[in-house]
């Protein structure tokens, strides 16, 4: 009680990073049209083009920070009861798993990853959902549930049929992209399933002969017990 993660001590910049925010209003005047991802990118350049003796300074000033940073948590678990730093633990470990969770979300993006087919439900919400009356979202999200609950199955029909359409292209989306993981040596993205097809099936011939071998060993045990 009365101690938060914000509390914790902050962990130490990089020495790039320590550049960065000692550089960037500098380069900001310098380049003024050039968007954010552009000024990082040429800082990123000047990082790179820095002769080691002044990125030995970043460092050296890292490695001070790192020491006193040191201190600081040393001071700071102290002053923990077993239960508080159990619950510290536990939302640490809770920000680091939703961190995990965004990169991955972020790669998939990256690779093209399709997007999953949508409710029937989803799609009349994304056709209704500006004209719906509420002032909040969360208003309108809970009109137009009850509005969908109200539907006949007539009304609702085309909107499931739409997802069921939306489903067929999910899928064929997904076996294309599998298969491109899988030449990119991704399989770690592939679907359980997409794995099994992946191996070579059997012939009937191999089929036929595992059988024989089969009723074969069958009959051999069945010898031995008598």
């Amino acid at each position: 009680r009365g101690i938060s993660s914000d509390q914790r001590p902050k962990r130490p910049p990089s020495a790039y990073l320590r550049f960065v925010m000692d550089n960037r209003p500098a380069f900001r005047e310098k380049n003024p049209e050039a968007s954010n991802l552009e000024l990082i990118k040429i800082l990123a350049g000047a990082w790179k083009e820095l002769p080691a003796s002044q990125k030995q300074v970043y460092e050296e000033a890292r490695k001070t920070d790192w020491k006193r940073y040191g201190e600081q948590m040393a001071s700071y678990k102290a002053q923990l009861t077993p239960a508080q730093a159990a619950a510290l633990k536990e939302e640490r470990r809770k920000q680091l798993a939703k961190r995990r969770s965004m990169r991955a979300k972020r790669e998939l993006n990256l690779l093209g990853k399709p997007k999953r087919a949508r409710s029937g439900f989803n799609i009349f919400l994304s056709e209704n959902f500006q004209e719906s009356e509420g002032i909040s979202a969360v208003a309108k999200l809970k009109k137009l549930f009850d509005t969908w609950q109200k539907l006949s199955t007539s009304q609702r029909q085309p909107y499931l049929q739409l997802a069921e359409d939306d489903k067929v292209r999910y899928e064929n989306e997904m076996k294309s992209w599998e298969a491109k993981m899988i030449e990119l040596g991704r399989e770690d993205l592939v679907r359980s399933k997409m794995q099994r097809l992946k191996k070579k099936p059997e012939t009937a011939k191999q089929a036929e002969t595992a059988k024989a071998s089969s009723g074969g060993n069958k009959a051999k045990l069945k010898k031995s017990e008598e």
